[in-house]
């Protein structure tokens, strides 16, 4: 079983945001009636086939052995308090350790199709033409990103409509491994999409 990622709490106590106290997963529901708070995941799809395409989650993009939570373990994050200088410097080696996560490299090449956020990089207001697809809602804008391994950079063949900026969405297309580096969080993989369509839960 996958260990759950404590990066809501783990932020919450370095930036010194008390209403945040956790991951929750949010409701199955469409992008076009969203109700997110920042930190909700979507609910886990059944992991069956939607044609050529393997339905996955984040948590397949984690090898088996990669404990995502061993940096907190080293940080007497117990003791910090409201604007703690020490909250900066705690944040660097985070912010170090996430952007080298581990990858799985038997993803490379792989046809698959997956649920996240979208959070755009390149686009105008009609049209998104590259996102980075996050686990939780409020990712690299409201908080800030999560571990490469845990940021998709995709590439739709055809522009995405401005209006699913920041919903939830499911992206199909050609995964690979490929590090991009970008003003709002790294990503360890590229998904060169062909569809991109809101999330319905299925």
């Amino acid at each position: 079983m996958k260990k759950q990622l404590l990066l809501i709490p783990a932020l919450a106590a370095l930036l010194a945001v008390p209403a945040l106290h956790g991951i929750r997963p949010a409701h199955a529901q469409g992008a076009a009636t969203p109700d997110y708070q920042v930190g909700d995941r979507l609910a886990k799809p059944a992991a069956q086939p939607s044609g050529s395409f393997r339905t996955i989650t984040f948590d397949d993009l984690m090898p088996l052995d990669w404990d995502p939570n061993a940096v907190f373990k080293q940080l007497d994050m117990a003791s910090l308090k409201d604007n703690d200088p020490r909250a900066m410097e705690m944040m660097a080696k985070i912010k170090q350790a996430w952007e080298n996560a581990p990858l799985v490299p038997q993803l490379g090449g792989q046809k698959i199709r997956m649920a996240g956020f979208l959070v755009r990089l390149e686009g105008d207001d009609k049209h998104i033409r590259e996102f980075l697809l996050v686990p939780y809602f409020g990712a690299c804008i409201h908080i800030p990103p999560p571990p490469a391994n845990q940021v998709v950079h995709v590439i739709p063949d055809q522009p995405v409509p401005a209006g699913q900026d920041m919903g939830a969405v499911w992206v199909s297309g050609t995964l690979s491994l490929a590090v991009a580096k970008t003003g709002l969080g790294d990503a360890g993989y590229r998904l060169a999409a062909v569809k991109v369509e809101p999330y319905t839960g299925d």
